[in-house]
């Protein structure tokens, strides 16, 4: 049996924030939260390995905001300003960390502030301006709040860099860079990435001094960790198939490669009588982040996403995710699919194949070491009903 975990007091985390964690129902720490959390409170340059879903929001924030509550405010100025910054890739991520951490800071007597895009800026600059000791931000928004003149990163003493490999896979990194450049005194810098290969690598290089490096988890057993389904449908059925497995599961997420193909799949949901939303970079993000609450509190069955809306998406008990447009490679299948099996949990993931998918499926399966029929079904086929415990052949990892 694995060891136990120590709990977050061993960790050396203060009464006010063990408290906090156990108000919000967090017992004891995830591994990745277990690995980070002691170097982190000591000051150390941090490097975590870990996915999404793996509990590095926490691993990240204890520290920070215990690090700063310790310090004291900021009284250079007439008004505080910004100690800790958490740079993060999306709109939706950045509204889901700070709800994770801003119970947390008013526990130690600190303030935060979301600053990101598609939304409007008056709101962002008031709480900037009246003081705040972290900022969770997309680095696009930052960006434009600091060439305006209002904020400044000069006493930033904590940074953290959140999901690395999707800031480089959607050309961040260099407004990153830029970032760490305007930071104005000396700081401790934690980045947490899926993936520290390539320009994640550099980055660490580059950006934090001899940093202490922890890894948790890996791609193989998250797919081992799922069950895979390899559905061979019919154009004018596809959609029926869909919600038929929407209709016998509590909480599904499913992908469509453009935000057009989202709106319809959508719309076609609701003519089946399957309430769902659509997530997607066109839509006003009030609407967005409407959808996302409503999914993650239970209240939407269905949420229909694109590739890159869906990269925010940090929710639990997701059921299923349906692939119903085919990702493009094996890398796609594991970002999505993650959404399910998540912090230990398994998952059921469905890949709806048209006949003239059927080879660019069978090569993303290659790649996973994957090797599953895809099985003919139409929408009236009882075994949609419970897809779990259908297995039409063992998954083998190579």
């Amino acid at each position: 049996m694995p060891p136990t975990p120590p709990s977050f007091g061993a960790l050396g985390v203060v009464p006010e924030l063990v408290t906090a964690l156990e108000a919000g129902g967090i017992q004891a720490p995830f591994p990745i939260q277990a690995a980070t959390i002691a170097d982190g409170l000591a000051g150390r340059d941090v490097c975590g390995k870990a996915k999404t879903g793996s509990g590095k929001t926490l691993a990240f924030g204890v520290p920070l905001l215990q690090r700063l509550a310790a310090a004291g405010p900021e009284a250079s100025t007439g008004r505080r300003r910004p100690r800790g910054l958490v740079l993060v890739p999306t709109r939706e991520l950045a509204g889901q960390v700070a709800g994770v951490l801003d119970p947390l800071s008013g526990a130690v007597g600190l303030t935060l502030t979301a600053c990101y895009g598609g939304t409007g800026m008056d709101a962002q600059i008031k709480a900037l301006r009246a003081g705040t000791d972290v900022v969770v931000a997309t680095p696009g928004r930052l960006i434009d709040l600091i060439q305006r003149g209002d904020v400044s990163l000069e006493v930033v003493e904590a940074v953290v860099i959140d999901e690395a490999d999707r800031m480089a896979d959607m050309g961040f990194l260099p407004q990153v860079e830029w970032l760490l450049r305007h930071l104005g005194a000396p700081h401790q810098t934690m980045l947490f990435s899926a993936t520290l290969d390539g320009d994640v690598d550099r980055l660490v290089r580059h950006e934090l001094a001899d940093p202490v490096r922890h890894e948790v988890g890996s791609e193989q057993p998250t797919v081992t960790a799922m069950e895979h389904r390899f559905l061979l449908v019919h154009q004018m059925d596809k959609v029926r198939v869909l919600a038929a497995i929407c209709r016998s599961n509590e909480r599904v997420i499913v992908f469509s490669r453009t935000k057009r193909g989202a709106d319809r799949v959508t719309e076609s949901l609701r003519k089946e009588g399957v309430d769902a939303r659509a997530i997607h970079g066109d839509l006003r993000q009030p609407v967005r982040e409407r959808a996302l609450q409503q999914f993650a509190s239970g209240r939407l069955p269905v949420l229909v996403a694109t590739d890159v809306a869906a990269r925010g998406i940090d929710v639990d008990g997701i059921d299923v995710v349906v692939h119903f447009d085919p990702p493009e490679d094996h890398k796609a299948y594991l970002h999505r699919s993650g959404r399910t099996a998540r912090a230990g949990r398994e998952g059921l993931v469905v890949t709806l194949v048209l006949w003239n998918e059927q080879l660019e499926v069978e090569r993303v399966q290659r790649r996973l070491g994957l090797r599953l029929p895809v099985t003919e079904v139409f929408s009236n086929d009882p075994r949609l009903a419970d897809l779990r415990s259908w297995d039409p052949a063992p998954a083998s990892v190579a």
